[in-house]
């Protein structure tokens, strides 16, 4: 199938011919659907937090961080390109196709918080924005010409009006971790970045952070990484041999976001926050986004504790009562269900397999409430090696043609806006090694083109699907007023971002 030229390149790449050769077998065979039990809900897999105990487990982070006993750190993936969020405008610019959310954009466009840069960008040109024509405003919107904004990440793009100036998602997400990711005044974030991009990151951080340090009294400490090369997977033809460039050389493509795992295993923290770039609101409503961050964050070290404390238990004891307790513990509170036939093991096979159950990667998982939004969902699904356990997933995932698993899929009351707190270390304090924990059956192979020719492409287990899918899991509830993406220039315009 591969050919010496192709050997040569991808090991150039950093890749390994094994992996590659178990790409093309995934597109040959598929992925093999997961299996749904039910959907999560409250009570039954997903935590609703009385008032009270949020409190609690915020005073409870709150102290943790505050004594230093932790290392906190906020992980936000932002390599995406903001193209999608001006694909209408782009239809009007380039072939003249006008619909109703480009006659808003520039029936509103003194409520975007670009206006002024976007301004002084005509006006050097000679041009005024209140007499310019729209293609000319939407060129110099666009286009390198201006503002540049069609070719940049959505991380660098204006969102929010302040008095004193305004911010992009970047600044948002410094002053987000300023409120919940502080640990004894030190401010650990990470941004993950495209090469072409990361330059203009680097230069704003400098630019900025100083004064966001002097406003909030912390520390920051932002580093930047990117998705690995090494981590793109192969494209096929439609009859899965290897696509191949107009030089004979074989076509790599980004995996998606589960490329980020890589990326996430190698920060040394106690506690990850992760959260999407677009998903930031201006401080006037960030309220209720810093209190649940930190319940969530609080949850996680509750249960930590627990997880930690069975564990040494389990080193000295595996009496009856003790592995009955556990069979509790898992079945009601971490929502893992054993595998058929698990009453009649031995104590020792029982006693294996709560060790290797506890100890794995931590995470919880916000919920908001389902409003009809793409993404994916919290279910009940089973695992490999016969348990039943909570995993965030994808429609991909579903084989929608089965009228059980559609109708399990549809009937789910949630949905996972990317609102993660990980606990990555294990009770040494060494970290976890992510990989080990991913689950490479649950991949995804979508149709795409290149040079006017249809491929397949396929992307890795997803950061929070797939990658996550053997992490001890526990959903909680928060408020829809914590999710409100971007998804389109014009989203904005809407009361949250104003």
């Amino acid at each position: 199938m591969f050919i010496e030229n192709d050997i040569q390149q991808i090991k150039e790449r950093g890749s390994d011919l094994s992996v590659v050769e178990e790409q093309v077998r995934y597109f040959e065979k598929g992925f093999p659907f997961l299996q749904l039990s039910k959907a999560a809900t409250v009570g039954d897999g997903i935590i609703r937090l009385t008032d009270e105990e949020i409190a609690q487990v915020v005073s409870e982070f709150d102290k943790s961080a505050a004594d230093g006993e932790i290392a906190l750190l906020k992980f936000v993936p932002a390599s995406g390109a903001a193209t999608r969020m001006f694909k209408s405008l782009f239809s009007y610019l380039q072939e003249d196709k006008k619909d109703k959310s480009v006659d808003e954009f520039f029936a509103k466009l003194k409520d975007f918080a670009f206006y002024e840069d976007l301004n002084t960008s005509l006006a050097a040109d000679g041009h005024e924005i209140e007499s310019a024509d729209e293609k000319t405003i939407a060129s110099y919107f666009l286009t390198a010409k201006g503002l540049g904004y069609g070719e940049l990440p959505k991380g660098l793009l204006k969102f929010h009006n302040y008095a004193e100036r305004s911010r992009t998602p970047l600044e948002e997400h410094l002053v987000e971790g300023a409120k919940y990711a502080n640990a004894g005044s030190n401010v650990q974030i990470h941004f993950t970045v495209s090469p072409e991009h990361r330059d203009k990151f680097e230069k704003l951080v400098v630019e900025v952070v100083p004064s966001y340090q002097t406003q909030y009294g912390v520390r920051y400490i932002v580093s930047f990484s990117e998705q690995k090369s090494s981590t793109d997977t192969i494209a096929v033809n439609l009859d899965n041999t290897p696509f191949r460039e107009k030089d004979d050389s074989l076509l790599f493509r980004p995996a998606g976001h589960g490329a980020l795992l890589e990326n996430l295993g190698q920060l040394d923290a106690d506690i990850i926050f992760i959260k999407n770039i677009d998903n930031v609101v201006p401080d006037r409503i960030k309220g209720d986004t810093i209190t649940y961050k930190k319940a969530l964050a609080g949850i996680v070290l509750r249960y930590q504790k627990r997880v930690f404390a069975y564990l040494d238990k389990l080193a000295s004891n595996s009496d009856a009562a003790l592995l009955e307790e556990l069979d509790g513990f898992f079945r009601n509170e971490l929502c893992v269900i054993p595998p058929a036939g698990f009453e009649s093991w031995s104590d020792e096979k029982k006693k294996e397999y709560f060790v290797g159950k506890l100890d794995r990667p931590l995470r919880a998982c916000g919920m908001v409430k389902n409003q009809g939004e793409p993404g994916g969902g919290p279910f009940w699904a089973e695992n490999a090696d016969g348990s039943s356990s909570l995993q965030i997933v994808e429609s991909a995932q579903v084989d929608v043609d089965n009228a059980d698993q559609n109708s399990i899929f549809k009937n789910s009351t949630h949905f996972n806006p990317v609102d993660l707190v990980c606990a990555v270390k294990n009770k040494k304090g060494e970290l976890y090694d992510l990989k080990r924990f991913r689950d490479p059956l649950t991949g995804f192979i979508t149709g795409k083109s290149k040079d006017g020719k249809e491929l397949k492409a396929q992307e890795l287990p997803g950061l929070w699907n797939g990658s996550m899918a053997d992490w001890n899991t526990l959903f909680v509830e928060v408020p829809l007023i914590t999710f409100n993406p971007v998804k389109t220039v014009n989203d904005l315009l809407r009361e949250q971002h104003q």
